[in-house]
């Protein structure tokens, strides 16, 4: 994985050449991304799906995120990011189902990692159970849903913690129930104004 070939950028978004998945971290060079975020309706309440990373993951292990996401190979349109959805979370959709949510750039630096990722961002409206999804073991644990609305306050700063719900496929196979509550610290540490961003995009949408 450290060996996919990726596009780089610079911060005008103009294409300057191809690196590694592992130059591209480490010398910091900006690249494209692929996000889907899954939300659902039920009896009038909006919920957000979140994915539960693998704790075998290199980057953020254990850590709750976009329900499917991952990187745009150097010779993958953005069209073709939907293999991400397939892959990690098993449900198989088409590009005209998404809703386009537009292009966030953000940057998370830490230590010998920098990841600054030039996001091609998108929403789902599903009508998909918990028992629908089929996880990728290696990158993705577990998925979970939220009420949109206490995920808007979470990241506002109205609220300290949220309900989540879902399950976690155990390295034994075993399916756990997840039934907590969670603060800012249990998601990946993308920037508070990129949380921001993307709840004001969904808003627009739902």
């Amino acid at each position: 994985m450290e060996n996919e070939q990726l596009k780089t950028f610079d911060e005008y978004r103009n294409q300057i050449g191809v690196a590694t998945r592992e130059e591209v971290h480490r010398l910091g060079y900006w690249h494209e991304a692929f996000h889907c975020w899954f939300i659902s309706k039920e009896k009038g309440i909006d919920y957000l799906y979140l994915q539960l990373r693998s704790n075998t993951k290199k980057d953020y292990p254990n850590l709750l995120d976009i329900t499917a996401a991952g990187h745009l190979l150097a010779n993958e349109t953005v069209q073709d990011g939907v293999r991400e959805i397939k892959e990690e979370v098993g449900i198989d959709i088409s590009f005209q189902e998404l809703i386009p949510l537009g292009i966030i750039d953000y940057c998370v630096i830490k230590e010998d990692f920098i990841d600054k990722e030039l996001a091609n961002v998108f929403l789902y409206k599903s009508e998909k159970s918990l028992d629908d999804f089929t996880l990728q073991e290696e990158e993705v644990a577990g998925i979970v849903k939220a009420e949109f609305n206490h995920f808007v306050e979470l990241w506002f700063g109205e609220r300290e913690t949220i309900k989540i719900r879902g399950f976690e496929i155990k390295k034994d196979g075993n399916k756990i129930l997840i039934d907590e509550n969670v603060g800012r610290d249990k998601f990946v540490p993308h920037q508070i104004e990129f949380y921001k961003n993307v709840i004001q995009k969904i808003k627009e949408k739902i």
